[in-house]
């Protein structure tokens, strides 16, 4: 926690800017020198990828990547144009999403932009958003942070599906209190083919993406090795977000209450409100 508050302060709201519409935006230029990519067409190629991503996601590019032209001093005291790209917070949270994990500032910036970005939309649109919707946009979050930590543990020696439940395990047992992923199955009542993630609201799924999120951060950056140190790292970050929770005076993600609908059932409506 203390080196994403750092980052938080002294990096990615440090290039901050608000407009005059009291809205906050990143300029492309100063994410790139952020992130360190040295080329501005290398940090262009990650742009793209984030614009595709945005556009798979069904939101206007427009809204979060806007070209402008931004003049700059040379050494002789003279201006030039140069390109440059106005980039909103989920812009940059896609862009992170595409940028070169292997840095830790781009660890540290999915972890920070993520968060930041659900907490923007939660605080913006909060009326509007339903828990419904909360829920199938975080487990959506959480399947692709769950890709990227599958690929952590791996390159830490967690090879076999079996070696991965046991670590999945781990990171369970570390936020509910000891709970597997079976005795949470059970706890919540579902059925064998069910997953435990579905049927979880939209505080349960935001603490477990947040223990995600963290423990593929971890995993990379103490670059962890061995099957039971990955285990360890798992159990003791669930177990850190369980304690923050409790100091918060949260509710147990055991003691939350299961939805009715899955969220399978929300994302074939959404589906269906779409044609």
């Amino acid at each position: 926690m203390t080196d994403i508050q750092q980052y938080n302060e002294k990096i990615f709201e440090k290039i901050k800017h608000i407009n005059a519409y009291n809205q906050e935006f990143w300029y492309g230029r100063e994410l790139q020198e952020v992130l360190e990519y040295k080329r501005w067409d290398k940090f262009c190629n990650v742009i793209e990828k984030a614009k595709t991503a945005c556009s798979n996601s069904d939101m206007d590019i427009l809204d979060h990547f806007s070209h402008v032209g931004k003049m700059v001093e040379l050494g002789s005291g003279a201006e030039r144009s140069i390109d440059d790209i106005v980039l909103s917070r989920y812009a940059c949270y896609l862009i992170v999403q595409n940028a070169d994990s292997r840095k830790k500032v781009v660890a540290l910036g999915q972890t920070y932009f993520a968060q930041k970005t659900r907490q923007q939309e939660l605080s913006e649109n909060f009326e509007q958003l339903t828990e419904d919707r909360k829920r199938l946009a975080i487990r959506n979050e959480l399947k692709e942070h769950n890709k990227k930590l599958v690929d952590a543990a791996k390159d830490a020696g967690v090879e076999t599906n079996i070696e991965y439940a046991i670590f999945q395990n781990h990171g369970y047992m570390g936020l509910y209190g000891g709970l597997k992923a079976k005795d949470i199955h059970d706890r919540k009542g579902l059925k064998k083919s069910q997953h435990i993630l579905d049927h979880m609201g939209s505080t349960e799924l935001a603490a477990n993406l947040f223990r995600a999120t963290q423990t593929e951060d971890k995993l990379r950056r103490d670059n962890v090795k061995g099957k039971t140190n990955a285990n360890n790292t798992h159990y003791e970050v669930g177990a850190k977000v369980r304690k923050t929770i409790k100091e918060l005076g949260g509710t147990m993600p055991e003691d939350l209450p299961t939805p009715d609908k899955s969220v399978k059932t929300i994302e074939k409506e959404e589906k269906k409100k779409l044609k």
